[in-house]
């Protein structure tokens, strides 16, 4: 592999549309209520988060291949530190080089949004290397799910709506609501496929500490409550009928984890779940602005 094809591989490009969808759907959302679109916040917002989310990768890359957390048996895509492709201590500069990308960027964004996107930012910067570092990293606990769902939804959406709006609506709670509900299913696919070899090395995800079909529900449910919200959106006049004809979609994955066997053959759920998340914000964006 080349050198940019590794690296590529170490930041997991598919899954950065977890990063990019409630920033998409925030500064969409703050449009369509406000009228007006301030495009240099919102690109800076969007670079801001994928870089968080870049460096919480390579952080956890880095953390697992130290660890030895990784080994032969993952089932998981390979990851650059256990395959010997980058040393843990290149991966860990790395990820401290997207952090640093992503509090310069955040210094501009605080000129922006003040106060609340200072501790925003810094609240995420120190999250997103909780995540895997620590004595007690957040992947390794039951809280995992959660802290998808408050950072990869709620926070990003929140902080991104408040950006262009400079106040925080329902809608734009709904709406973090709704991505941080999908992307925390995305995790509950990874953990649901490595619940095995998390319990032999120690970790205590949900996935580990609850009998299989647990996870099967958790993921149908985080799946499928956001549609309730869409309707409440829809019945509030707030947005159109357009995003609800990606249900069919969702049962479809919903039916593909009760039926899928564990191991390997979830990476492909892991990725459409992922791409499903950025699907059905460019459609809810799409909605707002048509």
């Amino acid at each position: 592999m080349s050198p940019l094809a590794v690296w590529l591989s170490a930041i997991r490009p598919k899954t950065l549309g977890l990063s990019v969808s409630p920033v998409l759907t925030g500064t969409c959302l703050a449009w369509a209520e406000t009228g007006d679109l301030q495009l240099l916040p919102a690109l800076a917002a969007l670079l801001a988060a994928v870089c968080i989310q870049v460096g919480t990768n390579l952080h956890n890359d880095a953390a697992d291949g130290r660890k030895g957390t990784d080994g032969p048996d993952r089932l998981g895509p390979p990851r650059a530190t256990a395959q010997g492709w980058l040393t843990a201590t290149k991966v860990q500069r790395g990820a401290q080089l997207a952090y640093a990308c992503a509090f310069v960027l955040g210094i501009y964004l605080v000129t922006v949004g003040g106060w609340p996107i200072l501790l925003l930012g810094l609240v995420s910067l120190a999250a997103g290397a909780a995540y895997s570092g620590g004595p007690w990293p957040i992947s390794a606990t039951p809280l995992g799910e959660l802290f998808v769902f408050l950072f990869f939804g709620l926070a990003a959406t929140l902080g991104s709506y408040y950006l262009q709006a400079g106040q925080i609506s329902p809608a734009a709670l709904l709406a973090g609501a709704m991505l941080g509900s999908f992307a925390a299913a995305v995790l509950v696919v990874n953990n649901y496929r490595d619940r095995q070899t998390d319990a032999r090395s120690g970790r205590k995800t949900l996935a580990v500490l609850l009998p299989p079909k647990a996870s099967q529900v958790e993921y149908a449910l985080l799946l499928l409550s956001p549609f309730l919200l869409l309707s409440y959106l829809y019945a509030a006049g707030l947005i159109s009928w357009l995003p609800g004809l990606l249900l069919p979609l969702a049962l479809y994955l919903v039916f593909r984890i009760f039926t899928l066997p564990a191991g390997k053959a979830l990476n492909h759920l892991l990725a459409d779940t992922a791409r499903f998340q950025l699907v059905f914000s460019l459609v809810f964006c799409a909605a707002l602005v048509l």
